[in-house]
């Protein structure tokens, strides 16, 4: 990247800073700008993220705990606007914070006397907004987030359906053994190509979304063609279901009375729209991010909102309502086998699914290794500073030998948060060995929503609240991005969480498919461990916190020096993180007062 001569000077000292002899210090470098993250990629994160297993499974499951064609459709407009109300509350503060005093540039740079402050976005998104809004007690919010997030933040569910997904396609019985088998490679296969070149693995990110983009807009098409009439060897059966699923009559009538289904349907929703948030964990590295990032964001979540009600509509075009009430196969699999009469159609759609479900894992392996690594810079982790660094790619290495007259861009990867990433996912993926892998997928993901996207976007959105009504004008007037509707869309995503949290505990009735009868797992036991989950969280902080510092007599002092530019080396240019010098050190327990 282009800097300014001032720029490189602060650069050229900060690591010079690092390489002194016997420095502990940590020096994490951003991208270069040619490796930075635009518009298109940005974009095709959300829709990697969003478009996976949740809008082929999930609206069968969805339907049966309504029983309403109507209410199952609503929830899922609902969901849209959840969605989109997310994203506008994750950019306002994204945008916004961490907030940062620039270098002395003169007396030009001065307002009112003083230099102000500018908003530099900042990989690690809601841990960012969370330690904004909850400073105190020290150390108490990156505790809390941060155990919660490397133990949950992965897709473990969601790789033990690729696995099932995979052995569909391939006509074979369903084997707990081999579903876990193929998680594991899947997960390990996503940290691997992370891991050993940065661009390839975006790259795959990119071609996957295109591949989901087109074939949910296959589905839509041939769901409507079906309703309009057309025949795909089947068509005297499924020609009826649009009339019926869609009679103005009949569409609301006889919906289920179970609260209890009703707070779990919105909760498997919303965890299909919560793909929003993948950019925000690697914003630093996002191309010019106050020009670009909310138009690009805000029209992926449109495009999205709108396919999946549709993707929904097309789905009851073709599959009659009580043909999904009457069996356990998901939605994507129905719907194939009633259009095209035969098996082959839902083994091919399977082997698709699985591809889809394969670009989830790519996309939350790049990002969520991104926080896990800002987690570990904040030293709360035992060996932060192996968790906290990033290293040459092996393609860079390769690349630099084979082709040493070539001139090489410097690619790095958080390889150690990729370790970490994957040592947890494992992990869960193994935890519920116990129970049958389609009861394991429900468990996974449920557990995953609750905690990560209801749980937290309830404090992340609440705070946006508590910041906007306790500093007035004073936040409104510093925001990189003001939303539209002020704090309409902070107040309908926090109400919706509250309601979740607590709805979830509702019983189900027995014949619910949320019920005891037909997943073999209490309802209350996958919500009881993700509060477990806080609990545990903050006994960690208390030994962190607390214990080992009195033991010790010591107190972390934390260090991180953020060196930002200006991007493009252009007087104008926005700021943007370059580099951070990370350090942490035992200190004698005086020097809590003066930090």
């Amino acid at each position: 990247m282009p800097l300014t001569e001032a720029d490189q000077r602060r650069v050229d000292a900060a690591e010079a800073e690092v390489e002194k002899a016997g420095s502990s210090k940590l020096l994490v470098r951003s991208p270069p700008e040619p490796q930075k993250l635009g518009s298109f990629t940005v974009m095709c994160l959300i829709i990697n993220r969003t478009i996976g297993s949740g809008i082929y499974v999930t609206p069968a499951i969805v339907l049966r705990a309504t029983n309403s064609v109507g209410i199952s459709l609503f929830l899922w407009t609902f969901g849209a606007l959840f969605g989109l109300s997310g994203l506008l509350v994750w950019l306002e503060l994204g945008l916004s914070i961490p907030k940062f005093q620039p270098p002395d540039e003169g007396t030009d740079s001065l307002r009112n006397g003083e230099r102000p402050f500018e908003n530099v976005p900042r990989s690690g998104g809601e841990k960012n907004y969370l330690e904004y809004i909850y400073k105190s007690p020290r150390f108490l919010t990156t505790c809390l987030y941060g155990v919660i997030f490397v133990v949950l933040g992965n897709l473990a569910g969601n790789a033990i359906a690729m696995g099932q997904y995979i052995m569909q396609a391939a006509g074979r019985p369903n084997s707990d053994a081999a579903v876990r088998g193929i998680a594991v490679a899947a997960l390990t296969a996503a940290c691997l190509i992370h891991g050993f070149w940065r661009r390839g693995g975006l790259a795959i990110n990119n071609v996957l979304a295109l591949i989901k983009i087109l074939t949910l807009s296959a589905v839509i098409i041939l769901g409507f063609a079906v309703a309009g009439g057309a025949s795909f060897a089947n068509g005297p059966i499924v020609k009826e279901a649009f009339k019926a699923n869609y009679n103005t009559r009949t569409s609301f009538t006889r919906p289920s009375n179970d609260a209890g289904n009703y707070a779990r349907s919105i909760v498997y929703v919303v965890y299909s729209y919560s793909g929003f948030k993948q950019p925000f964990y690697v914003l630093s590295e996002v191309s010019q991010p106050k020009k670009r990032f909310a138009k690009a964001t805000i029209a992926t979540m449109l495009l999205i909102a709108v396919m999946f009600v549709l993707a929904n509509v097309a789905y009851l075009c073709a599959i009659p309502k009580d043909r999904i009430l009457d069996n356990d196969l998901d939605m994507a699999t129905i719907f194939f086998h009633d259009v095209f009469g035969n098996e082959i159609a839902p083994r091919v759609m399977s082997g698709v699914i699985a591809l889809s479900i394969f670009g989830n894992i790519v996309v939350m392996t790049f990002t969520a290794s991104k926080v896990k690594q800002e987690i570990a810079k904040e030293g709360i982790l035992p060996w932060s500073l192996f968790f906290a660094r990033s290293t040459t790619t092996p393609y860079t290495w390769l690349s630099q030998r084979f082709w040493p007259s070539r001139s090489h861009t410097l690619e790095q990867s958080p390889a150690t948060a990729l370790l970490l990433h994957w040592v947890f996912a494992v992990i869960l993926v193994a935890a519920t060995s116990s129970t049958a892998t389609s009861i394991a997928y429900l468990v996974l993901v449920l557990l995953y929503a609750y905690t990560l996207v209801v749980i937290v976007g309830f404090f992340v959105a609440t705070g946006l609240l508590y910041l906007r009504f306790t500093k007035g004008r004073q936040w409104t007037d510093s925001v990189g991005f003001k939303p539209w509707g002020g704090p309409t869309a902070a107040i309908i995503y926090s109400c919706t969480c509250a309601f979740m949290i607590v709805g979830v505990f509702i019983t189900p009735s027995g014949t619910s498919p949320f019920s005891y009868a037909r997943t073999g797992v209490r309802h209350y036991i996958v919500p009881a461990v993700g509060l477990g989950t806080l609990l545990v969280a903050y006994g960690y902080y208390l030994l962190f916190a607390k214990l080992i510092p009195r033991w010790r007599r010591k107190v972390l002092v934390v260090e991180r020096e953020p060196i930002i530019v200006r991007q493009g080396g252009d007087q104008d240019g926005e700021w943007v993180q370059l580099l951070e010098i990370v350090e942490f050190w035992w200190a004698a327990r005086q020097v809590d007062r003066e930090v």
